[in-house]
């Protein structure tokens, strides 16, 4: 306890130094602070712009005012306190300053010592305010917590007595009117767009799914349960009426319903869990009316059903680490998690490997339990194997291509070839040529795989993966700083807010040419043709998907960011870290490891992580509720 005081005073007096010094500290770390702050900056050359701008001036004093706030804050002496606000801190600086290069540069400048200085400094920086915040986030929820306690505290002594009389099934009535009314609203917020956009967002891959039902040709590369329900449906509505647009509206329509339901359940489970109406209506409104969940909700591709299904798993799952015991026993609990658990893995590959390095995690968290939850998990994952061997079998798929997992590795040789295609030896060149022709490695576009992975040969791949890895394994010690960049340029719109998402931009596609934005497919491939009834709903849709629309309005753009969402979970689970809230961590650690395998992905497009949007609510919701 002494060495404990002791620490805590010397960290105390070296943050709260007299006057002049803190204002010393303080100054010192703002303006290093500027002189780092370009380097976050899109701006090139000296930065005069900046340097000789009074934006530097602004940068300074905010800057300036904060540390002064910062270096008053009574910090204990624990050095490990300092961890996850500088693990926060630190890896936020490095990917604010390698973002913007690559968005500049399409390059990192490893070797440049600058940047490093400035990403230290912006650490430090970084760390300081993490810190500071996370210290301020306990008071703010207790004001807001005692401020329902005495509104709900006035109800109190006239609705316990009632409420203790009131019998389950009544409850359980209540409950299911509750959920059909917020379904239903959720469900009415998506029909005018709907009725914008008719038959639907028949994109990404869609014909591709749709002709393997017809043409009786499966593959594995899409999930073969997407592939069925989705060819399944409009096939059936196409021999009923003769219209593929009826088809694609029907499978619509039907996902729509799905949605809605999934959400208005999650509304409902929250109400259960103490959110009250104000709160209930605004997360109604949300899931309703979102942009990027509206999109996603009336797409045909996989990505929203896979994101409602990883959201019932997270509810789930925080019952399940809340009161291990009590969750066991609800049957009815237990079926819905492993429906969900086969859906998200059947749905999308990546989610069968996050589920499976989520197994130990989640059995060495609830230790007392692990018996239990591992015949559980174990049954979920052999179940998935049996239903995928056998879709596979049944269909007679085609299972052998290897590209989707060597996404990363493709495009690592794609870049050395492209950059130093001519002092590459020439054996070695043949020894690529044998996995990727010279026409596909024409192709490598630094912001997405596609059109070279295409192309892969996965026939001499399978006759000789040692000559490939070996390859791979030579030109990445010769060149890493290429093969990061290379890594870097396909990833890094999901941890860089400010991105732009132009990845397709000038492929030509159905129905148009990709020009400044590919946020979203928005188009109705064929045999689908686009027949709007509300064009002017559908006009606004199509500058959100097509067009830096929404990037043009300051604050507003940063609710369309993936790399946004992804900061305000890593800053809200690292809070819950701070504090050592494991029951409000672990539940999103199965999220955590989905982003985790898209980072390994061909490119970067919001459909792979349409789960943050839906992630980010509930951790808010998690902190409203936060008890120190």
């Amino acid at each position: 306890m002494k060495k404990e005081a002791e620490g805590k005073k010397g960290l105390t007096a070296y943050l709260q130094a007299s006057f002049p010094v803190r204002t010393a500290v303080a100054a010192g770390l703002s303006f290093a602070g500027a002189c780092g702050f370009p380097w976050m900056l899109h701006l090139e050359g000296a930065w005069l712009g900046y340097s000789n701008s009074i934006l530097s001036v602004f940068v300074f004093v905010v800057l300036f005012w904060l540390m002064g706030r910062v270096l008053q804050m009574d910090f204990d002496g624990k050095i490990y306190r300092w961890f996850w606000p500088g693990l926060v801190g630190t890896l936020f600086s490095l990917c604010m300053v390698f973002g913007t290069q690559l968005d500049l540069k399409g390059s990192v400048p490893f070797q440049k010592g600058s940047m490093w200085i400035s990403i230290v400094v912006l650490a430090v920086i970084f760390t300081l305010l993490v810190r500071y915040f996370w210290e301020q986030l306990p008071r703010c929820m207790w004001v807001i917590r005692t401020k329902n306690s005495k509104e709900a505290g006035k109800r109190k002594g006239v609705e316990e007595e009632k409420a203790q009389k009131c019998e389950n099934l009544t409850m359980q009535k209540r409950g299911w009117r509750s959920f059909l009314i917020t379904a239903v609203v959720i469900f009415i917020c998506y029909l005018p767009v709907f009725l914008a956009v008719y038959p639907g967002f028949f994109v990404y891959d869609a014909q591709d799914e749709y002709l393997q039902v017809v043409t009786r040709n499966f593959s594995t590369h899409h999930p073969l349960l997407h592939v069925l329900l989705l060819g399944g449906v409009i096939q059936l509505v196409y021999k009923l009426t003769d219209s593929y647009n009826l088809g694609i509206a029907c499978y619509t329509l039907l996902q729509m319903m799905v949605m809605a339901g999934i959400f208005g359940w999650c509304v409902e489970r929250l109400k259960q869990r103490g959110m009250k109406r104000f709160g209930r209506i605004l997360l109604t409104l949300y899931f309703g009316l979102c942009p990027v969940l509206v999109m996603f909700s009336l797409c045909s591709a996989k990505d929203g059903l896979f994101t409602g299904m990883l959201l019932i798993m997270v509810l789930l799952l925080q019952e399940l680490c809340g009161s291990p015991e009590s969750f066991f026993q609800k049957k009815h609990a237990v079926i819905l998690f492993a429906a969900a658990s086969l859906g998200m893995m059947l749905l999308r590959h990546n989610g069968f490997y996050a589920f499976l390095v989520f197994i130990p995690v989640l059995a060495f968290y609830l230790k007392r339990y692990t018996k239990k939850l591992l015949i559980s998990m174990l049954g979920i994952v052999a179940a998935y194997l049996v239903i995928n061997a056998s879709l596979t079998s049944l269909l007679h798929a085609d299972s052998s291509e290897h590209q989707e997992m060597l996404t990363v590795p493709i495009s690592q040789l794609a870049r050395v070839y492209s950059n130093e295609k001519d002092a590459l030896p020439e054996e070695e060149k043949q020894i690529l040529y044998q996995y990727l022709s010279r026409d596909a490695l024409a192709r490598y576009n630094p912001k997405v795989t596609d059109g070279v992975k295409i192309d892969f040969n996965n026939e001499a791949f399978s006759t000789e993966k040692a000559g490939f890895f070996k390859l791979w394994l030579r030109w990445g010690i010769k060149h890493p700083f290429t093969y990061l960049n290379a890594w870097f340029m396909t990833s890094y719109g999901y941890w860089y807010p400010d991105t732009v998402i132009d990845v397709y931009r000038g492929n030509t596609v159905f129905t148009y040419t990709y020009e400044d934005s590919s946020y979203f497919g928005y188009e109705v491939e064929q045999p689908g043709i686009r027949e709007s009834k509300l064009p002017a709903l559908d006009e606004l849709y199509r500058r959100m998907s097509l067009e830096i629309f929404q990037q043009k309005l300051p604050v507003v753009s940063m609710l369309f960011s993936p790399g946004f969402l992804f900061w305000m979970m890593a800053f809200l689970l690292g809070f819950f870290c701070y504090q050592g809230k494991w029951n409000s961590v672990v539940p999103f650690v199965l999220p955590i490891l989905c982003y985790l395998t898209v980072l390994l992905g061909p490119t970067y497009l919001v459909r792979y992580v349409v789960f943050l949007w839906v992630v980010v609510p509930l951790l808010l919701w998690e902190l409203v509720r936060f008890d120190n």
